[in-house]
């Protein structure tokens, strides 16, 4: 996937108070850095951020971390925030594959919106719902396993669904065309998302869980 380039990324990361610049430091004091034992909720592959940023703007007792691998990515999502304060929610730019790293037994939900599908065969290891990423989220987890994904790619969809049953995830919501059930499921559009929905393009969508 391809993204547009933003004039001085990397000036913008460096002076961005939001984005956390060695997350490694904070493995396990997460709550120290919101100053609250409020849920963690963490996205992998934010992108531009407008769904995280959303989110944490509307969900105040909840505390949100985007990841995002790409730094132009990351800079158009600090540039996102613009001069709102938004206390509950911190970046970081970063491969999601260290998240083990970053993170002890603390996050609550991971959300992937529009993750890359990686259709080519070779690649399925690289999907955020493949088995290979599911197991570095069990050790990141605080108690039960939760996942929320959004996808316009139906080989992505129809993979995850299967990995996650095989992985005894249960799902609680699963949509072949979310936003004819919005009005069972609550949702944030991310930037993509609003494209799609002009383009009348299905959106799957699913909530899985797991209970320890």
């Amino acid at each position: 996937m391809r993204y547009n380039t933003v004039k001085n990324a990397e000036t913008i990361i460096s002076n961005a108070t939001i984005l956390v610049k060695n997350p490694s430091n904070y493995k396990g004091k997460w709550q120290q850095v919101f100053g609250n034992n409020h849920p963690i909720c963490l996205e992998l592959g934010m992108g531009r951020g407008s769904f995280i940023i959303e989110m944490a703007l509307t969900n105040p007792n909840i505390n949100f971390i985007g990841l995002e691998l790409d730094h132009n990515q990351t800079a158009y999502a600090i540039n996102n925030i613009g001069n709102k304060n938004i206390p509950n929610l911190r970046f970081i730019c970063a491969d999601a594959r260290e998240i083990i790293n970053y993170f002890g037994k603390e996050i609550d939900t991971i959300y992937l919106t529009f993750s890359e599908p990686w259709p080519k065969k070779g690649d399925e290891k690289k999907r955020f719902t493949h088995y290979e990423y599911l197991k570095l989220y069990d050790r990141i987890y605080k108690k039960d396993k939760h996942i929320i994904m959004k996808t316009d790619n139906k080989i992505l969809f129809q993979a995850s669904l299967e990995y996650l049953s095989d992985y005894w995830y249960v799902f609680s919501k699963v949509s072949l065309d979310l936003h004819k059930d919005e009005r069972n499921i609550k949702n944030v559009m991310t930037d993509f998302e609003k494209q799609y929905f002009k383009e009348n393009r299905p959106i799957y969508y699913l909530d899985a869980y797991f209970k320890n």
